[in-house]
C-alpha cells in the first residue's frame, strides 16, 4: 500500500487525525496539503527566474 502501510494502520491514523483536528478541519488540511504539493511539483519542473540568474552568475 502507501509507504508500506496497510488498511489497519491507515484506519488508525485516520481516527487519530479526526480526534486531533476534528471532522470539519480535515478537508481544509487536505486542500492546503494538495496546493502545497502541487506548487512544489510545478517549481521542480520549471525553475524560477531567481534560480536561473544564480546559475548564470557562476
Amino acid at each position: 500500500m502507501l509507504f508500506g502501510l496497510g488498511w489497519p494502520e491507515l484506519g488508525v491514523i485516520a481516527i487519530v487525525a479526526i480526534l486531533i483536528f476534528g471532522p470539519k478541519k480535515i478537508p481544509e488540511l487536505g486542500t492546503a496539503l494538495g496546493k502545497t504539493l502541487r506548487g512544489f511539483k510545478e517549481e521542480m519542473k520549471t525553475p524560477s527566474d531567481e534560480t536561473n540568474q544564480e546559475q548564470e552568475k557562476q
